[in-house]
């Protein structure tokens, strides 16, 4: 069976091009890699809309991003991830300003590394652009479960950068991220 070619501009990547990517630059520049890994998907992110906006009336949409509703965005970048081999995805609300973007099969996931913490830096990066081009307002996504460390799932929290440092340093003093998610400031949304 023949695949059809990648929408533009984007480019198909092994599974193992990807993880062996990781490996690398996490044994040869330690943490420093996670920068650079996220900045990759970043560096994505803009042109992966310009993707999904292009995927979006070959599978039969006539709206434009733009002019979804929620629950039909929702679903349709569900299904565009999945379509472009990153694998499955669910997006819902957490709280009254993060969203959850959860995923049983993520391609950049590799339960055999190990990893101490999560480790779909470029995801997270991806996802932060992606969403932030949509919304034109500046979003981050910070991965809080993945299978690459033992979680049955990658999930990553979005939202914006008040919200993400809200979250991530109540899960450095010890606190679950999904208690914080719950006392995210108001200023901070």
């Amino acid at each position: 069976m023949l695949l059809p070619p990648p929408l533009p501009p984007l480019v198909g990547v092994p599974r193992s091009a990807l993880g062996a990517l990781r490996t690398a630059l996490l044994r040869d520049a330690g943490w420093n890699a996670v920068g650079w890994l996220t900045e990759m998907g970043w560096a994505g992110g803009t042109e992966a809309l310009e993707a999904f906006v292009c995927w979006l009336p070959a599978n039969g949409e006539s709206r434009h991003v733009n002019e979804l509703d929620a629950a039909s965005f929702q679903r349709l970048a569900a299904a565009f991830f999945e379509a472009t081999g990153w694998g499955r995805l669910a997006i819902a609300p957490l709280g009254s300003g993060l969203v959850t973007l959860d995923s049983p099969d993520w391609i950049e996931a590799d339960p055999a590394a190990a990893l101490p913490y999560p480790g779909c830096y470029v995801s997270g990066g991806l996802f932060g652009a992606f969403f932030s081009a949509i919304g034109e307002v500046t979003l981050t996504a910070m991965e809080v479960e993945c299978r690459s460390a033992g979680a049955r799932r990658c999930r990553w929290l979005l939202g914006s950068p008040a919200a993400i440092q809200h979250v991530y340093d109540a899960m450095a003093r010890g606190e679950p991220y999904a208690d914080a998610a719950l006392t995210v400031p108001v200023a901070d949304l």
